[in-house]
């Protein structure tokens, strides 16, 4: 290392001159990846973007979208996943700028991990065609009748019960209409979520956690901070939430083969995909969702989310107390969310749990996303049943564009895979539903014979 450089917060120094006051570089500070990727580690991180270096150790406890989204990146380059999280990505280049340390020393090829440069480059451009021509610009009437027609939805449910009374086939037709309402709802979170829909973040945020909060009764950065993991690194175990099965499944083709091996048996996973209709679908939002966001909101004080959840209660009781009582409102909303948990699980599941799984193989973003995801066939009634994630691909590859203009980039998407090489995935939603169970029996078979015989 050159002497006379800054010290980073790892101890090391600096080649060439280190970094100014004001946070540009003060000399020539250069790094090839081998030194960059050696800081990876808790305490230790340092990132990639458009070729400069960052120290982000300290920041990465206040990053916004959580300090575990970020961290994922530590020692890598992160060009793809900034563009793809940062609607604005000027205005967060401030908060980048005093924690830059360097850059890529010249003779430093721009992808890590020996990445395939045209690929990164063909994605990168594409990227910036649809930025020009658009399509990351929100139909703002289209949200508005979207978050209409959940209203509307909770309207006539409660309507219906204060004309027609609360007889068993009409409280089933209402649960229906308000679990419809329920499962369209988290959809419209999501987006807000991502920050698709408004151009001022502040705006996207006050929405989202008004539907995933008033009308939900969740957390929304429970929500993000789990959320954005998914997209940061999908199917990658340790780093994706939604493949941490907790030891209730073995997934893919890898863990039930290491879970064999060491003789791992916390459950008969041979019948996963036939207990996977017991404690899956109709037990995530009810039970393993709502306990999670209660103790997350208690243990991080986020009482901003409580109390926007503790609005949903209270006008859901205020609703409803009069027709049923208190349990029996409680038995009505636990019947909800029991018909919600099926239908978010469904959806969610199908893109992905069929997909490959494995540990974490430094990927470009296109071929990561790719790999982990698949697309369902395009209808009317696709379209609103998965809230258009049966637009997968394109909605993990562009996180922060409106839904409504993912069928027009699609086909220049599957152009590039075809280009390079890469599997692009269509399934009707039947054969999409089907694997989901063949891919749970599958996994089981593996880790039975790896616990038998290996």
């Amino acid at each position: 290392m050159g002497g006379g450089g800054q010290q980073t917060e790892s101890g090391e120094p600096a080649k060439g001159g280190g970094v100014g006051p004001d946070g540009g570089l003060g000399g020539s500070a250069v790094y090839t990846w081998e030194e960059v990727q050696r800081h990876s580690h808790r305490g230790d991180q340092w990132l990639v973007i458009d070729r400069k270096v960052y120290n982000i150790t300290q920041w990465a406890k206040r990053h916004p979208g959580g300090i575990r989204v970020i961290s994922h990146f530590a020692g890598e380059d992160a060009t793809d996943a900034f563009a793809a999280f940062h609607p604005d990505p000027n205005f967060v280049r401030k908060f980048l700028k005093p924690l830059l340390i360097g850059a890529l020393a010249p003779t430093e090829p721009s992808q890590d991990h020996g990445k395939n440069k045209e690929l990164v480059q063909d994605f990168q451009t594409l990227r910036n065609h649809l930025e020009r021509e658009g399509f990351f610009r929100a139909r703002l009437l289209f949200y508005c009748l979207y978050l209409g027609h959940i209203l509307l939805l909770e309207a006539l449910a409660l309507g219906l019960f204060w004309v027609w009374g609360t007889s068993w086939s009409l409280t089933l037709l209402c649960s229906l209409m308000l679990a419809t309402s329920q499962a369209q709802a988290g959809w419209l979170q999501h987006d807000f979520g991502h920050l698709s829909v408004f151009k001022k973040s502040s705006w996207n945020h006050v929405l989202q956690k008004f539907v995933i909060g008033h009308l939900k009764g969740a957390s929304a950065n429970w929500w993000n901070h789990r959320h954005f993991q998914h997209h940061a690194k999908p199917n990658v175990f340790s780093k994706d939430p939604d493949v941490n099965s907790l030891h209730v499944f073995v997934l893919g083709d890898k863990q039930p083969v290491e879970y064999g091996i060491k003789k791992l048996k916390y459950l008969p996973y041979h019948h996963q995909h036939q207990y996977f209709f017991l404690i899956g679908p109709p037990l995530l939002i009810p039970v393993y969702f709502h306990i999670q966001i209660l103790r997350t909101m208690f243990l991080r004080q986020d009482w901003v989310d409580l109390a926007w959840a503790m609005t949903f209660y209270l006008r859901f009781f205020c609703c409803y107390y009069p027709f049923f009582g208190f349990f029996g409102s409680v038995a009505l909303m636990s019947f909800v969310r029991f018909l919600d948990s099926h239908w978010f699980v469904w959806v969610t599941q199908m893109n992905h749990l069929p997909m490959e799984m494995d540990h974490e193989r430094h990927q470009d973003w296109l071929t990561m996303q790719l790999i982990a995801t698949c697309n369902i066939e395009q209808s009317t009634f696709n379209d609103w049943f998965s809230g258009h994630l049966n637009f997968q691909i394109e909605h993990h590859l562009f996180p922060t564009m409106p839904r409504h203009n993912y069928h027009l980039v699609a086909p220049l998407v599957r152009t590039l895979c075809e280009k390079h090489g890469v599997s692009y995935q269509v399934k009707t939603l039947q054969k999409a539903i089907i694997d989901v169970v063949r891919s749970l029996k599958k996994s089981g078979d593996l880790w039975l014979d790896a616990y038998l015989h290996k």
